[in-house]
């Protein structure tokens, strides 16, 4: 199983949210744990993946040596890629 970790943005974009919200991309985050590669896309000219929970977007480093996954930003799908 993948251990979570956040950066300062996202548990910032996290207290921001609502908390219907919130509980929604925590869980959706908690399934993705035993095993992520099938819940997320990679992103094009980039290290990264996505995970779409509604309409959010969420920026994750996937390791699977160390079997992290690092949570680097979650936003508005509208504004998350720019």
């Amino acid at each position: 199983m993948f251990n979570l970790f956040f950066t300062k943005e996202a548990k910032k974009f996290l207290k921001k949210l609502n908390k219907e919200d919130g509980i929604r991309i925590i869980s959706t985050l908690e399934r993705c744990r035993v095993r992520p590669y099938p819940h997320v896309k990679k992103l094009v000219s980039s290290p990264y993946f996505r995970l779409r929970v509604g309409d959010y977007r969420v920026i994750l480093d996937i390791s699977t040596g160390r079997l992290i996954i690092i949570v680097i930003e979650i936003g508005h799908r509208r504004n998350i890629y720019k």
